[in-house]
């Protein structure tokens, strides 16, 4: 039941963003609300992943939309630039995790936390690859 309802408030709230480029209003389309989505299979959307986290972090359990629309348009603004830097430097073109590491180097609490990211991220395949090979291994 409370799923439902989370539904039904952010297909309210879809209905309030409005319309696309051509909408007439100014706004711009939601890059990953569940109004652009074609495709049968779901996937979510970084509206709801905002709403989400937002809540994660003492929030209300539904924030204003426009808290929503502008966190969201901070992230998106956010990666887009890091992806562009990321590929000036480095082999160009290509976006490796050493030139994302390399441009946040002067900021201690994001290269710590990208730090933890990658090494749990290490511990886990080996788990995985361990797992496995017990597994499926001889």
């Amino acid at each position: 039941m409370a799923d439902e309802e989370e539904d039904a408030q952010f297909e309210e709230d879809a209905e309030e963003a409005g319309g696309g480029l051509d909408g007439g209003q100014g706004k711009r389309k939601r890059l990953f609300s569940k109004e652009c989505e074609s495709s049968p299979a779901r996937k979510p959307s970084a509206a709801l992943t905002v709403r989400c986290m937002m809540y994660g972090f003492g929030d209300d359990q539904n924030p204003y939309t426009e808290s929503v629309d502008i966190l969201e348009d901070l992230v998106i603004e956010f990666i887009t630039e890091m992806t562009h830097k990321a590929m000036s430097i480095g082999r160009q073109g290509r976006v490796q995790v050493e030139d994302i590491v390399f441009l946040i180097r002067k900021d201690p609490r994001k290269f710590a936390r990208v730090k933890d990211l990658l090494t749990m991220n290490e511990e886990l395949k080996r788990a995985r690859k361990a797992f496995d090979e017990a597994n499926y291994g001889s």
